[in-house]
């Protein structure tokens, strides 16, 4: 909800033109002249002269209830709602599960979450970078980010979004001493301030769980900004930390628990199977168990209909015979 309500305030407004298909004189014909009472342009000596103008319907009218630049584009978000999803992302960067799922190569990194010295925000040079991330192991995700550089599918092509990529790692700072333009151009890397957190850069997507490298100072930060379970946040006018749902998450070990089995009602062995039912009219073997005399019936119509079937094939074939004896007959007598 806070991703989606936050993404929408960088859309820039779009609309079709104002004056779009009305820029003609056109008028209804009105009833009796066999037409549809569409307006139409007026005029002669063209093409254009008796067509239809101005519905959604017509060739060259405007659209229906067309865009207007004035729409509601951006979106109010409440404060504490967006401190609370910034630190559920925050939270979910320090679960490898998550972090993994994400799609982060982070099978080899020492620690998570992981923190580095301050001098990190001293470096001034990208090969000083490169090197940090290949001692972390961290490097990993910055291949991925290289291997999926692709082409990106559809018309995005043509409004200067040709190329497409993986996220790789976040890297959170307290001071940029030059830790900005070391990392800035590796592929994937985004830099944020602690100061400055993003919940569109933490969780991209609206998908928790980014690979963040931080700083000493900036990990430490966190603390005042944020405050923890036993203090208010400091930087902020009376905000906590928000406590867990939950104190113990190990919802398997609480169910087996003693206490919770005492309360719980025995397992029910015994298994009533509701029975199917069918129809008598359709199914004989059913409507003979509620009515035995009605296979005898059955049985008595199909013999009746057997019997007046071969009544009938006797009948026609005596008619039959009768004619081919009068015909016989009829030759004979006008030889």
């Amino acid at each position: 909800f806070v991703h989606t309500n936050l993404r929408k305030n960088s859309r820039q407004p779009y609309a079709v033109s104002e004056l779009a298909g009305h820029q003609t004189s056109a008028e209804s014909w009105g009833t009796g002249r066999a037409v549809a009472r569409i307006p139409r342009v007026r005029g002669g000596g063209t093409h254009r002269s008796g067509q239809g103008a101005f519905g959604n319907m017509c060739r060259g009218g405007r659209m229906f209830a067309p865009t207007k630049t004035w729409r509601r584009w951006h979106r109010r978000v409440n404060i504490t709602q967006k401190r609370y999803a910034i630190c559920s992302a925050l939270a979910a960067s320090a679960l490898p599960a998550l972090v993994m799922s994400k799609g982060h190569r982070i099978e080899e990194i020492p620690e998570l979450p992981l923190v580095v010295e301050d001098k990190v925000e001293g470096y001034k040079k990208t090969k000083e970078a490169v090197l940090l991330l290949k001692k972390l192991k961290a490097w990993n995700d910055i291949k991925k980010v290289y291997a999926s550089q692709r082409m990106r599918a559809g018309k995005g092509k043509m409004r200067n979004r040709r190329r497409i990529q993986r996220r790789g790692p976040c890297i959170i700072y307290n001071e940029d001493n030059g830790v900005i333009k070391a990392f800035r151009n590796i592929p994937g890397i985004t830099l944020l301030n602690v100061n400055k957190l993003n919940l569109l850069r933490l969780a991209p997507g609206g998908h928790i769980g980014r690979f963040c490298i931080w700083t000493e100072s900036a990990f430490r930060k966190l603390d005042d900004l944020y405050g923890t379970w036993r203090k208010p946040a400091t930087l902020k006018s009376s905000y906590n930390l928000p406590m867990h749902k939950m104190t113990n998450t190990d919802l398997g070990r609480i169910l087996k628990s003693q206490e919770i089995q005492k309360a719980l009602r025995p397992p029910k062995k015994k298994i009533h199977r509701r029975v199917l039912k069918k129809n008598p009219l359709k199914n004989l073997r059913i409507m003979v168990k509620l009515n035995p005399y009605a296979k005898t019936m059955r049985r008595n119509t199909i013999l009746r209909h057997a019997k007046n079937h071969k009544l009938r094939e006797e009948k026609a074939a005596k008619g039959k015979a009768k004619i081919q004896v009068a015909g016989a007959e009829k030759s004979e007598s006008s030889a």
